[in-house]
């Protein structure tokens, strides 16, 4: 179940809850900023990468801020009687300049960040919460929306503009709107304090992944590591001034397999301890007393605006709806899992005692002898499949499923037709099944410094209509290891698995089919955006698309039949170390954002939850808190990151929506799906929408039989 960095996925009042991104100082003259004019060029305008400098960063900033800020002024004074059309509509209209500058802005600064970048960052996040906390505390402005809310029935509105208008109001409201002045100059207050700590919190995360790396200094190191992972290991030691040396960089897409193949027990050990001690180091980028901080001021937040807790405050709008639902589903998954786990463990230690290795099963043990387990149990191992999983293939994979599915067909953009941030950028044009233009879809796969871990969608423009048709424009942005030139980049299973949940964020943009840019595409609840993401990860694995797309690396050869059934034979092979690795870090989210004001200690904190909850000993959490992007670089994921499972439980019972009709490829499953999830973005309730689809609610039996756990008890 891999994850997004959602940051990019924006829902509900964009200029209330963005997630504050990364910016650039210095200065240039307001006539001179490319970045605040409309975009030109084909596909009615592409981001103007090749205009962007650094020096013009903070001025399009500052120029689209204020002409936000005077259209909002110029709507809150309109004499005439609240409307959608003078004031939900004029508010769309106004929200786009700045739109663009940000866009261009978080795509430098998600993939091309330095010191001169983040310096500027430090100056622009509080100035950037200081004009959110502008728009939502302009009291008519807020009475204007409120005016168009309540009235929205008699005045006869169409659903989708009842929507966004019960969008932006209840954003509003939830960012403080109601609040009296006192009040929102101590929210206004707060909130730039958070944007500056969350700066801080990923700048030194990033300094530790791009700072840090274990050296090997003999070839007998690298022992048990298949050719690509010694060949990217050379090339890390090299960029890092080491020639001759092997380097493990401190970044999920090298430390993963380290701790899968290397033979050399002590060494995952260094590897491991490496990994997930980041932002935990007592040294200038230890980032505990920076979560302190921020949890006390998200405690002071949720207080002042009438929650109990901060968790409570950010899950008002979710599916869920409350923390308590939330927690009952974890807990549900959470014992059969670790259930799971003892027996992996079990079946692991065994293997090692048959070895004769004298030990323990450790947490830098588990992937390795976790692998030995798959190649005993289902005669399969990572090495034997990696061969067959190229990029290049596995993303025209992808698009084969789109097409089939969605009527979409993907057509590579000449080089210099559009201009890209970075040369590994390639851009595609999207056709429906007219063959007429339906977007732009930008691939950024490759890790290198600078760039966040992880990987993510984003979305460049929004699909709308207001004016007339808008097409979308949206990117998938990945960290595989870039392979030698001439060597085709080849992916793990869990790699190629998160390529294709990429790509289902991407889809949801590009399928989108609204009015409004503020409801088009991801911008649904937090703990509904992953549906898309996940249900995708299912066509990976279908004899159609691996039959044709995963051939040998070397020989060309189609993957063989028998490879393709072991692999779905071993689909829940290590189901528990994935599930409470996961659940681990959303439980722990969750409890630290239940914990009110009390003073939170993050080392005792962690460790005295997971001793609560019976956390295996042989695994960690998967984003310890020092380093928890998701809930500390922003509020994105702050006690949403449950939101992955609550999302797969939808995804398991559409699933099984195919499987009960006529398989994946079944065209009236599949023309739901687009219909009522991937098109409709947030123009209905997402229950609403689930239902349609299913024609029922989600129930958790699906999960667990995806999952390969024992049904749930009444």
């Amino acid at each position: 179940m891999p994850e997004t960095d959602d940051r990019d996925h924006r829902s509900g009042l964009r200029a209330v809850l963005w997630s504050l991104l990364l910016a650039m100082t210095t200065t240039a003259p307001a006539a001179d900023l490319p970045l605040t004019a409309p975009w030109a060029g084909p596909f009615g305008g592409v981001p103007p990468f090749d205009r962007v400098r650094v020096a013009d960063f903070a001025p399009a900033l500052d120029e689209a801020m204020a002409d936000q800020l005077a259209a909002v002024d110029r709507i809150a004074a309109d004499p005439a009687p609240a409307s959608f059309a003078n004031t939900i509509a004029a508010y769309e209209r106004a929200c786009r300049p700045l739109d663009r500058v940000m866009t261009v802005y978080g795509v430098f600064c998600n993939g091309l960040s330095d010191e001169p970048l983040q310096a500027v960052e430090r100056e622009m996040a509080p100035k950037l919460a200081a004009f959110q906390d502008r728009i939502v505390q302009n009291s008519a402005f807020f009475r204007r929306v409120a005016a168009v809310h309540e009235s929205a029935a008699a005045a006869g509105l169409q659903a989708e503009e009842r929507r966004a208008a019960k969008v932006l109001f209840t954003n509003l409201v939830l960012a403080g709107a109601r609040l009296d002045a006192h009040e929102q100059a101590e929210l206004a207050s707060i909130n730039q304090r958070l944007a500056s700590l969350h700066t801080t919190f990923a700048q030194n995360v990033l300094a530790e992944e791009n700072g840090t790396a274990v050296f090997l200094e003999a070839e007998a190191d690298l022992a048990g590591l298949p050719e690509t992972a010694r060949r990217a290991a050379a090339e890390a030691a090299e960029e890092r001034g080491r020639a001759g040396a092997w380097a493990i960089p401190n970044t999920r897409s090298s430390v993963e397999p380290f701790l899968t193949f290397a033979e050399r027990r002590d060494l995952r050990e260094r590897v491991w301890r490496m990994f997930v001690g980041r932002g935990d180091r007592g040294n200038e980028t230890d980032n505990k007393a920076v979560v302190t901080h921020i949890l006390a001021l998200r405690a002071q937040r949720a207080k002042l605006l009438g929650f109990p807790t901060h968790a409570h405050w950010r899950l008002e709008d979710s599916m869920a709806k409350s923390p308590e639902r939330a927690v009952e589903l974890m807990e549900a998954v959470w014992r059969p899992a670790v259930a799971r786990v003892r027996e992996e463990v079990a079946d692991m230690q065994a293997i090692a005692g048959a070895e004769h290795a004298g030990i323990t099963i450790e947490p830098w043990d588990y992937r390795f002898y976790a692998e030995k387990v798959r190649k005993e149990r289902y005669d399969l191992d990572e090495s034997e499949i990696t061969p067959y999983l190229q990029l290049d293939r596995l993303r025209d994979g992808m698009f084969f499923v789109a097409e089939r599915l969605f009527g979409l067909s993907f057509v590579p953009v000449p080089d210099g037709t559009v201009p890209v941030f970075h040369p590994d950028v390639r851009v595609w044009e999207v056709r429906g099944r007219d063959g007429r233009a339906a977007g732009l879809w930008y691939f950024d796969p490759y890790a290198r410094a600078g760039k966040k871990s992880g990987a993510w969608m984003s979305d460049y423009r929004p699909q709308e209509r207001l004016d007339g048709p808008v097409l979308p424009i949206v990117s998938n942005n990945c960290n595989f290891v870039k392979p030698p030139p001439g060597e085709p980049a080849l992916l793990s299973w869990d790699d190629a698995t998160t390529l294709f949940h990429e790509f289902g964020h991407a889809l949801h943009g590009l399928c989108s089919d609204v009015s409004l840019p503020s409801l088009a595409g991801t911008r649904v609840a937090r703990d509904y955006v992953e549906l898309p993401s996940q249900i995708l990860e299912h066509w990976l694995s279908t004899p159609e698309v691996l039959g044709r797309f995963a051939v040998h690396c070397r020989t060309g050869e189609p993957i063989p039949p028998d490879l393709v059934a072991r692999i779905r034979r071993a689909e829940t092979f290590n189901a528990g170390f994935r599930t409470v690795e996961f659940l681990a870090s959303a439980i722990v989210d969750m409890r630290l954002h239940l914990a009110g004001d009390a003073p939170i200690d993050p080392a005792a904190f962690e460790r005295q939850t997971l001793e609560t909850i019976g956390m295996p000993a042989e695994i960690v959490m998967r984003h310890r808190i020092p380093h928890f992007s998701h809930i500390f670089a922003d509020d994105g994921y702050s006690a949403g990151y449950y939101s992955y499972l609550w999302a797969d439980t939808l995804t398991a019972d559409a699933w099984e929506a195919f499987t009960e009709a006529e398989g994946p490829w079944d065209s009236a499953v599949a023309e739901r799906l687009r219909r009522h999830v991937l098109s409709a973005g947030n123009t209905i309730d997402p229950e609403e929408g689930y239902r349609a689809f299913r024609g029922r609610d989600a129930t958790i039996d699906a999960l667990m039989r995806k999952r390969g756990f024992a049904p749930v008890k009444e």
